[in-house]
């Protein structure tokens, strides 16, 4: 389970984020996370999960993590 929410499940947002992430359609930019060139408008979605150890958090594309990768299979 994933330490992003009070009960460690994801949320379908979490998810559909890291769908994305694992597409390779994000990008982390000035700390705010950018999908298809835009950024997110849940502004606390992408701390969340690089706070999870689930994306990385450098600047630059957003890749998932072993951990992201797992929980996006289970």
């Amino acid at each position: 389970m994933s330490p992003t929410t009070t009960n460690g499940t994801l949320s379908d947002r979490d998810r559909a984020v890291l769908r994305a992430v694992a597409a390779g359609r994000c990008a982390v930019s000035a700390g705010a996370l950018v999908v298809d060139g835009l950024h997110c408008s849940d502004q606390f979605v992408g701390p969340r999960l690089r706070t999870a150890g689930l994306i990385t958090a450098a600047a630059g594309p957003a890749h998932l993590t072993a951990a992201g990768r797992d929980a996006l299979a289970a």
